[in-house]
């Protein structure tokens, strides 16, 4: 048995005690009995079920200390949660993390981001179908609308408001980053224009009537480089804002050694704070 297929067994091994434990949670639950299921899970199965999983390896995920530390299995239960049949399971998860201590910043970061890499990478290698997946996705989805940062959240006001544009590259199908990045933001007191499933020309034509001090387009799949670096030109060109700085992020950037200037952009952000970090760098090195 090669690597590939060792790891996906042992997902899949994984996988179904766990299925096996919630459904059988759910079969203990008279139907009459007004106990939220949501509640249970929260209090009760989730942190046995963390517990059992990091005393079953030498390295514990999570320190009750300064610091919550997530790994990969964390990841792996989550994603697990989030095609099961029950959409208030993942939420729960989340919930459970947010009451221990971890902030909205470190669920977007490490729980939510690497949740999609690893669901997309699970149907790209063919151990999820297609409606596991969009099931997936859109849970994530809702789990972001549901935790987006607050006015509170927010550490500080600035004197100008900077204006930036989030879009995903033509072609894209799921927007799930873009929203993330569109958080972090908004939490920095960035105006925030969101461009969901815009074709090259909708994206032109947006820049050429409004003004941005940057433009973050986010790209899925390889043969989206291909009319990258034409996009980024007519962006510049036509763009209110003579001076555009245009950041590039997505999960092709974590599978391919690329550089910003092959295509015309200031640079390639890693995760949303680094977008937001280097947007305001770049603008104030200007």
């Amino acid at each position: 048995m090669n690597l590939e297929n060792q790891r996906a067994y042992n997902y899949s091994k994984s996988s179904r005690p766990l299925s096996g434990i919630f459904s059988k949670t759910h079969r203990c639950i008279d139907s009459d009995y007004k106990l939220s299921i949501a509640s249970i899970i929260q209090s009760q199965i989730i942190p046995s079920l963390l517990k059992a999983e990091r005393f079953s390896t030498s390295h514990s995920s999570l320190i009750y200390s300064s610091r919550i530390i997530l790994n990969q299995k964390d990841i792996n239960i989550f994603v697990d949660l989030c095609i099961s049949q029950d959409p208030q399971i993942s939420k729960a998860f989340i919930e459970y993390f947010l009451d221990i201590g971890l902030n909205k910043e470190d669920i977007f970061l490490e729980l939510i981001t690497p949740a999609a890499r690893h669901l997309g990478s699970l149907w790209d290698e063919d151990h999820i179908n297609f409606s596991q997946a969009s099931i997936g996705f859109i849970r994530l989805h809702s789990i972001v609308n549901d935790i987006r940062f607050s006015q509170k959240d927010s550490l500080f006001f600035k004197d100008k408001i900077n204006r930036v544009l989030i879009a995903s590259a033509p072609g894209s199908l799921h927007m799930l980053g873009t929203t993330i990045v569109s958080e972090f933001f908004r939490k920095a007191d960035w105006q925030v224009e969101v461009a969901l499933s815009s074709t090259a020309n909708e994206l032109v034509q947006t820049v050429s009537n409004r003004w941005f001090d940057v433009i973050g387009l986010s790209i899925s799949i390889e043969q989206q480089l291909t009319n990258l670096s034409d996009l980024i030109y007519q962006l510049k060109l036509s763009s209110l804002n003579k001076n555009i700085t245009i950041l590039l992020g997505g999960p092709i950037f974590a599978l391919k050694e690329l550089r910003a200037s092959e295509f015309g952009a200031g640079d390639i952000c890693i995760n949303a704070k680094h977008a937001v970090g280097t947007a305001e760098s770049l603008l104030t090195k200007d």
